[in-house]
This record gives structure tokens, C-alpha cells and sequence, in this order.
């Protein structure tokens, strides 16, 4: 894998600079620390096509370890500039894991109380972080996924109205907006404009929704795909089957040039590429984008120059447990 691609230019306060310390609050730390990301280029997995680059954000180096921090902090950061998350109230959302631990990360660091409402088949270290942050947490039932901590969590905000702020990120604006802002003009920049793809899993759709709207103003020839598991029963972890599942409020079909299915098999099929020929050890849903970006190259027109980009959600730590590391 080649030296990682580092921005050109930073967002405005989004970077955390050490001179810094000594008069930022520990919760301003970690949401300082939130982006510019590097983005990492495949080169052997795509040594079969000599015209295409396939580069992932590396977003597990967020403080919180996944891309679920951008949202989460602009999510606390509006609710809380708002009036709507004011001291006393408990943050309260539905999560498969990543949003969570943002969540209970920022809310340790600045000192309020969060609910979490998630499936009880998350992977176990999901649970210990969550855990080790001091959240609450309400499990739901596995074979409801994402849809019955959702349910559960609107049940929860609609009983107590005066002890809860719902944060439902899949209805949030704020969700995408921190892409908008954030991951794409970094992928314009890190990459000098040259990017020709963008393809992203969805789950929130947060990330894909404001990465491909505003790197469609950018150069609106970029061509965005989602990612989707191929059925409504997989094992990837923060993603959603959009046909059998609660679609989120905030997100746009309009805005894919393509969607494209992956399977549970492909992205632990490409977990364990990535680890053993790249070197590089990232999660499920992180394997499946990947998947995805080789599937969108092998596709195009023979000689075809292209940059694809994706989102590497964040790293394999949280996996480990799994039985599929040792499969083949």
C-alpha cells in the first residue's frame, strides 16, 4: 500500500493543533481532533488495472475510531447550540454501534448522560467500549437489527419527552451536513480534484447522502454508487437493506448514479484480502465498500483512467471476535 494521500488544505477548526491544549476543554479536544482523515491508496489490489487508483478514507483514526464521529459531534454541536440538548436532559438514539460510541465518547468528555438503543448481536467489543465509556445502553432484539432499536428508541423519546433529547440521526440533517461540509471537500482536496468515483455503504446514509451532494457540485461528472447488503438477513454490520428496512428521513435515492448489492461472504472475503495483502485491517462494512470500488472498476471500459474513493468506516478491532477471520 502506497504513503497516504495528506490534504492540501484544512477545514477551518477542524484539526486539532497541539498549541492548542492547554486552552481547549477536553470536550472541544475531541471534536477538534474530528477529521482530515488521510486517504490511503490500494496498490495491489488493483495491480490488474494500471489505470485506476482505489483510495479509502482511513476514518478509524477519528478519536472515537469511525467515520460515526462527524456526525455524532455535529449532531451534540447543533442540538446543543440550539437549546435542544441542555443540561439535565439524556441524549438518547438508536445505533448499530459506531454513532453510539461517538456519542458516549463526546458525551464523557463534556459531562452529560446518553441513552443508547441498539441490537444485541453488535460485535462484543462494540459493547465493552460502549461500556467502558459509562453509556447506558437498551438492547433490542437481534433478529429486529437496526430497525427495532429505532422503534424502541422513538418509544422510549415519545413516553418521556421532558427527560429525553432524540437525537435520531436517521432523520437528522446535521447527519449529512457533517459530510457535506467535511468528508467530501477533504476527498476534493486530498485527491486535487481528480476523483472520478465515489461509493459509499449505506446505513445512515448520512455519508453518502452529503459526500456525493457536495462532491456533485464540485464536479458534477463524478459519478457516486451506493452500497447496499443483497438481502435483508446479512452480516454487515451499520448497513441497511433499503427495500426490507426503515428508511431513513434524510436520505436520497436521486443522488446514486448506481446502486450496487454486496454480500455478507464478499466483504469477509475482502477483510481478510485487505489484511493479508494490503496490510491493512478494517471492518466489515469498511471490506465491503472496498468490494464495492473493485466491482465499480472492473466494470469500466478497458484502459479507462479513474480515481475512486471510498469510506473505510473504521478499523477490524471491533471485529475480531468473529468466527470469520479464520475462515477461508
Amino acid at each position: 500500500m502506497k504513503p497516504p494521500l495528506r490534504k492540501t488544505a484544512e477545514a477551518p477548526g477542524s484539526h486539532f493543533h497541539a498549541g492548542n491544549s492547554a486552552r481547549s476543554p477536553l470536550g472541544q479536544y475531541h471534536l477538534e481532533r474530528i477529521g482530515n482523515t488521510p486517504l490511503l491508496r490500494f496498490s495491489r489490489l488493483a495491480r490488474h488495472l494500471p489505470v485506476v487508483e482505489i483510495m479509502g478514507k482511513a476514518e478509524w483514526l477519528n478519536p472515537g475510531g469511525s467515520v460515526k464521529d462527524r456526525a455524532a459531534a455535529n449532531i451534540v454541536r447543533h442540538a446543543q447550540a440550539t437549546g435542544k440538548l441542555t443540561p439535565g436532559k439524556i441524549l438518547l438514539d438508536a445505533t448499530s454501534g459506531n454513532t453510539g460510541i461517538a456519542y458516549a465518547m463526546i458525551a464523557a468528555a463534556q459531562g452529560f448522560p446518553v441513552t443508547l438503543c441498539m441490537p444485541e448481536n453488535v460485535s462484543v467489543e462494540r459493547k465493552r467500549i460502549l461500556h467502558a465509556y459509562g453509556a447506558n445502553i437498551e438492547y433490542t432484539p437481534a433478529a429486529d437489527g437496526s430497525d427495532g432499536a429505532i422503534r424502541f428508541a422513538r418509544e422510549l423519546a415519545g413516553q418521556h419527552p421532558g427527560l429525553y433529547y432524540y437525537a435520531d440521526q436517521y432523520s437528522n440533517e446535521n447527519n449529512w451536513l457533517a459530510h457535506y461540509h467535511g468528508t467530501a471537500n477533504e476527498i476534493w482536496q486530498q485527491t486535487e480534484g481528480r476523483v472520478t468515483h465515489f461509493v459509499a455503504m449505506l446505513g445512515t446514509s448520512g455519508t453518502f447522502v452529503g459526500t456525493a451532494r457536495r462532491l456533485r457540485e464540485l464536479n458534477p461528472h463524478i459519478r457516486s454508487i451506493s452500497l447496499q447488503p443483497d438481502s435483508a438477513f446479512h452480516g454487515i454490520e451499520g448497513a441497511k437493506h433499503m427495500p426490507s428496512a426503515i428508511v431513513p428521513r434524510i436520505y436520497d435515492p436521486t443522488l446514486a448514479d448506481e446502486n450496487l448489492e454486496i454480500s455478507t461472504e464478499a466483504a469477509y472475503e475482502m477483510a481478510r484480502r485487505l489484511a493479508r495483502e494490503e496490510g491493512l485491517l478494517v471492518g466489515v462494512s469498511a471490506a465491503a465498500a472496498v468490494a464495492g470500488c473493485l466491482q465499480v472498476a472492473e466494470q469500466l471500459k478497458k484502459n479507462q483512467p479513474a480515481v475512486i474513493v471510498t469510506i473505510l468506516c473504521d478499523s477490524g478491532d471491533k471485529y475480531l471476535s468473529e468466527r470469520f477471520w479464520q475462515e477461508e
